[in-house]
């Protein structure tokens, strides 16, 4: 089935909204290729629901539903003026009922980033970074001793 037709992916939508909550889904749906750190997101003012095309191509089948029965659940919750965001009790609860995940996986492209690892000269204390820093303008946060980077 090819989602990348709007059409087909309201009515994807609408079938997992009609089998999980027994409510249709009226609103509009589609996809976001600038979503980077997440599945999809519930943009309340519109009633648009935004999913990481990504997630379609590069995850399993079960992973894009559940990230969809996500979505659904802070639709159908601000729809009915309940709690719709994550910290909020009803959402919570709504999720476990539905069986959709509180946070999506991280994706198998975004995974072998490169990191970079620091050692205190004093302590050995490790420091695991996503991002370069100079060594000469910072110290250990445990020990107050000189930085070294390794790798």
């Amino acid at each position: 089935m090819d989602l990348f037709n709007e059409k087909n992916l309201h009515q994807l939508v609408n079938q997992v909204s009609m089998e999980f909550f027994n409510k249709p889904f009226i609103h509009t749906v589609k996809f976001n290729s600038r979503l980077r750190t997440t599945g999809g997101r519930y943009i309340p003012s519109e009633k648009v629901i935004e999913l990481n095309p990504k997630y379609y191509t590069e995850m399993d089948w079960e992973e894009f539903i559940g990230i969809i029965k996500h979505e659904l659940c802070h639709y159908h919750l601000h729809v009915e003026g309940k709690g719709y965001q994550h910290r909020d009790r009803e959402f919570k609860e709504l999720l476990k009922r539905t069986g959709a995940p509180r946070f999506c996986k991280p994706l198998p492209s975004e995974r072998n980033k490169k990191t970079y690892i620091y050692r205190c000269g004093s302590c050995g204390m490790e420091y695991i970074r996503k991002r370069r820093f100079n060594v000469n303008r910072y110290r250990c946060g445990a020990c107050g001793g000189k930085i070294i980077y390794l790798s």
